[in-house]
């Protein structure tokens, strides 16, 4: 008997097509997404108005001769400032020298200082508590107040100095910040007493977030305390000591407040910073198209070494 022919089945037809949605509540199911912006749209407004018309129009006076006392010679001066700054300003290398000395000893300083006190108070011991409040209240004071409180210190009459000469240390009525071998030295120390505790904020928190696994299995391995500071600690807070270093080498390269109400940028000029010399040359001087050229000098080279230091440090890259 023959086999039976395969009998073949139909075509099914396609599946029916799924009604699109409305255009209506395809909207609506955007809009949830599109809300947060909306919400933050009146700040950032806000915010871009008060940082890009400032931006703007310290690089459109640069470019000018704008002097409030000299209305007469205001006008369009294109490059000249930045010639002048660069070729017949006498004080523009001196002042950018020591913002360059100032920014490398405070910031290396207030780094090894603030490591170390994140280290102690991240330790178990009794009082920690007040011992941590005592570290970070210096960062909640003023950079005017803490200069004030330093100036009463530094005083011949009343301040420690005078101990010091009856202990047979230095003389009567001498001052630290008049002496232009002391000054730089006494207005370290001041900045160090507030700037610190910043340090030490920052790597105490990112401290806590370490494994204590990782201690003990170090322990476990004979590794002592210094192998484990260096290979578990160190390499843990990278990423914090690089960005803490950075953020604290731009705010002390703009210092302005403690320098100027702690020694004036005296004595004989020796302390003035560069931010200083244009804040100088702006309220004092009256010239604020040069000192706008001033600013954006400033600009630049704090620009410039924060790109090449975020480059060179491989910030927020894979290390081992």
């Amino acid at each position: 008997m023959a086999p039976s022919a395969a009998v073949a089945t139909p075509p099914q037809p396609p599946p029916p097509k799924a009604p699109e949605a409305p255009k209506a509540s395809r909207r609506r199911s955007a809009s949830p997404r599109r809300l947060p912006y909306l919400l933050i749209a009146p700040a950032g407004l806000l915010m871009l108005g008060f940082i890009a018309y400032p931006v703007i129009s310290v690089f459109y006076y640069s470019l000018q001769n704008y002097n409030v006392t000299k209305p007469w010679r205001n006008g369009f001066a294109g490059l000249d400032n930045f010639r002048r700054i660069f070729t017949e300003d006498d004080q523009f290398w001196p002042t950018l020298g020591f913002s360059a000395q100032w920014v490398f000893t405070q910031v290396t300083l207030q780094l090894l200082l603030g490591l170390a006190l994140a280290l102690i108070v991240n330790q178990t011991f009794i009082g920690r508590g007040i011992s941590r409040a005592m570290v970070f209240s210096p960062w909640a004071v003023s950079g005017v107040l803490t200069s004030t409180i330093w100036i009463l210190l530094y005083n011949s009459s009343t301040g420690f100095s005078r101990y010091l000469a009856d202990a047979g240390i230095g003389e009567y009525g001498t001052s630290v910040l008049s002496d232009t071998g002391t000054v730089f030295w006494a207005a370290t120390v001041t900045e160090l007493w507030r700037g610190v505790p910043f340090f030490a904020i920052l790597i105490l928190a990112d401290l806590q977030s370490v494994s204590k696994e990782l201690y003990e299995a170090a322990s476990v391995d004979g590794a002592g305390r210094l192998r484990q500071f260096f290979h578990i600690t160190l390499p843990h807070l990278r990423d914090a000591i690089i960005l803490a270093t950075l953020l604290r080498g731009v705010w002390e390269f703009n210092n302005v407040d403690l320098l100027y109400t702690l020694t004036g940028g005296g004595p004989a000029g020796v302390t003035t910073t560069l931010p200083l010399y244009v804040a100088n040359t702006g309220i004092e001087g009256h010239d604020f198209g040069y000192a706008s050229a001033l600013t954006t000098v400033a600009f630049v080279i704090l620009l410039f070494c924060s790109i090449a230091y975020l480059r060179l440090s491989k910030f927020g890259g894979d290390h081992k």
